[in-house]
């Protein structure tokens, strides 16, 4: 991923089940500020979402786009890009979850947006940031609970 941002956040959840909660992308809805709808159109052989529909509030507008699933299970790491539209002209992202000495979790999340409308770069930094650190502290707590 070129150029982008990425931030990490521990958790006291496991690797495999923060690496679970972040697949179910259909619940994004449920616990990532923002996600307005999640439709996920493919799914590969074991059930993960290989292309979905994502409707997210950016703020300054409400944008639509897909996304491509591409997984490491062996690893604990999945990435995607956006499909090229309307409102997306690039986004690349990841996930990475290691397991940390005191058995809990770091979690890394990389993303870089390039939108298919003129916005500033320091202001599309600043919302990257955003939505990344939402993101975490979402899954974060999503994963603790139970």
């Amino acid at each position: 991923m070129a150029e982008g941002t990425v931030q990490t956040i521990e958790s006291s959840a496991s690797p495999q089940r923060l690496f679970d909660v972040a697949l179910a992308i259909d619940s994004y809805p449920q616990w990532v500020t923002g996600v307005k709808e999640v439709d996920v159109l493919e799914r590969d052989d074991e059930d993960r979402p290989v292309r979905a529909r994502m409707v997210v509030d950016a703020g300054v507008r409400v944008i639509d786009y897909v996304l491509r699933y591409t997984y490491d299970p062996e690893y604990l790491q999945f990435s995607w890009d956006a499909e090229p539209g309307e409102d997306i002209k690039s986004l690349s992202g990841y996930y990475e979850f290691a397991e940390l000495d005191d058995g809990g979790t770091e979690v890394r999340y990389g993303l870089r947006v390039e939108p298919a409308f003129p916005f500033p770069g320091f202001l599309r930094r600043q919302a990257e940031k955003h939505i990344i650190t939402n993101a975490l502290r979402g899954l974060k707590r999503r994963a603790e609970e139970t």
